[in-house]
């Protein structure tokens, strides 16, 4: 029996890079969250699901040395996996919280309607995030 691949610290790292260095043009764009603005839960919910396609896809359909089965797995989900998408969705949140995008992009709004366009927004940056955060985990 095979042991299981253990997730590294240096794995996370280069997760977060590939994360911040995709999704920061489009976390300080209005447009992005404009659009965010006209979007519902369901919309939201599709671009989850697909942020998650994306990142498992990247992970284990894309590198054929990569088996699921043998990395370390919390409740059967893969740990790296599970990094990935904090990455992809943590990377996003800090660093539109950071900038004070929903400050600058929601104004108009009460605080619940800027939480939740800014989490819509974090749905949108994410598919970004987690496209930079596959590749560097993958490429390093």
């Amino acid at each position: 029996m095979q042991e299981r691949q253990r997730h590294k610290l240096a794995d996370t790292a280069q997760q977060i890079v590939g994360g911040f260095l995709l999704s920061g043009p489009f976390v300080v764009t209005g447009e992005v969250w404009q659009l965010a603005r006209n979007m519902t839960v369901f919309h939201s919910l599709f671009l989850v699901a697909v942020i998650m396609a994306i990142g498992y896809g990247g992970l284990y359909g894309a590198d054929n040395d990569r088996d699921p089965r043998r990395e370390a797995a919390i409740l059967g989900v893969p740990v790296r996996f599970i990094s990935l998408l904090i990455v992809a969705f943590g990377s996003v949140t800090l660093l539109a919280f950071a900038i004070t995008a929903p400050s600058v992009f929601l104004a108009d709004l009460d605080p619940a309607g800027r939480l939740a366009v800014t989490a819509r927004t974090v749905s949108v940056a994410a598919i970004f995030s987690v496209v930079g955060a596959v590749t560097t985990d993958s490429l390093f």
